[in-house]
């Protein structure tokens, strides 16, 4: 089994040692565009370019250095017998759910206040938690979505889950399908968007949904830039419609100077960090599956692309 490490975004000296430790009896090489076909059975790749798969002819997979893969498969250039393979989890479930949590503290235990109050040098308690009426909807009940709605609901907030396909999670009230949506955000007060990305998926963030949502609503949003009408979001926190919308991923990144979102108050801004692909577990994940491959196993997390994911 030749591997091919072709992510020109990452600096191939941090990844070969621990790539090489985990599959010692494999060759590893760096995809050089400039040279001939490396003859590679596997490419480990990120946002790869479109000259990867005219180059390297032989491929049969490429493995994801992340969980999304909407940017790989809308390559035209991506053959359509090519193995895609997305990564689970790797140490992302755990951030995400962090991510979630910290999200929702800030406005449900009224951090954000207190942050303000301390400005002025105010001291002001407020009201303390009531958190029935804090329902937390999580859209998406993948891994991570799973994870993250199994954190909130171990901290006794009423929490719902929505996603394509029907799921059972304990603690956790599940709705699924298109027909199932409404009913699920009129319930939903706090929404985390965990989803990926599909053409089903893109824009779903928008005003006819997000104006479902109970009052004084706030949307969390760590999936993709695609997911949300930005325009639509900006006017329903204008309107009343959201009280605060924490926001980890844009429709064009990095987000631009002067962008609305940057000053409004009722926004939070973080640069695409939720989570963050974790090296160590990565290359223990991969490095598991083509061992797996080159023993004729099945392996899991292969993208089945009608679906998107």
């Amino acid at each position: 089994m030749h591997v091919l490490f072709a992510c020109p975004h990452n600096n191939p000296d941090d990844w070969l040692p621990s790539l090489a430790a985990g599959m010692p009896d494999f060759k590893i090489s760096v995809w050089d565009p400039t040279g001939p076909a490396s003859g590679a059975d596997v490419a480990l790749v990120w946002k790869p370019p479109a000259a990867l798969f005219a180059h390297e002819t032989n491929l049969k997979a490429v493995f994801n250095l992340g969980a999304g893969v909407d940017a790989i498969l809308k390559m035209p250039e991506l053959p359509a017998h090519m193995q895609v393979v997305r990564l689970e989890d790797a140490g992302m479930s755990a951030q995400m759910a962090e991510y979630a949590l910290y999200a929702l503290l800030r406005v449900a235990r009224n951090f954000e206040t207190y942050r303000q109050n301390q400005t002025q040098s105010e001291w002001k308690p407020l009201p303390g938690l009531r958190r029935e009426q804090w329902p937390v909807g999580v859209l998406g009940l993948g891994v991570v979505g799973a994870r993250v709605a199994r954190t909130i609901a171990s901290l006794d907030y009423p929490v719902l889950g929505w996603s394509r396909g029907a799921h059972e999670i304990e603690g956790v009230r599940t709705f699924a399908g298109a027909d199932q949506l409404p009913a699920f955000l009129s319930q939903t007060r706090v929404l985390i968007n965990m989803l990926p990305l599909t053409p089903e998926t893109t824009g779903i963030l928008n005003r006819s949904n997000l104006q479902r949502l109970l009052p004084g609503a706030h949307l969390i949003n760590a999936g993709r830039g695609e997911h949300q009408n930005e325009d639509d979001i900006l006017a329903l926190l204008n309107e009343g419609g959201l009280e605060s919308a924490t926001l980890d991923v844009f429709a064009a990144e990095p987000l631009r100077a002067g962008h609305p979102f940057w000053t409004h108050p009722r926004v939070h801004v973080t640069p695409h960090i939720a989570a963050s692909t974790l090296r160590h577990e990565t290359i223990s994940q991969i490095s598991a599956k083509i061992r797996q491959l080159a023993r004729g196993e099945a392996i899991t997390g292969v993208v089945t692309r009608e679906r998107g994911y």
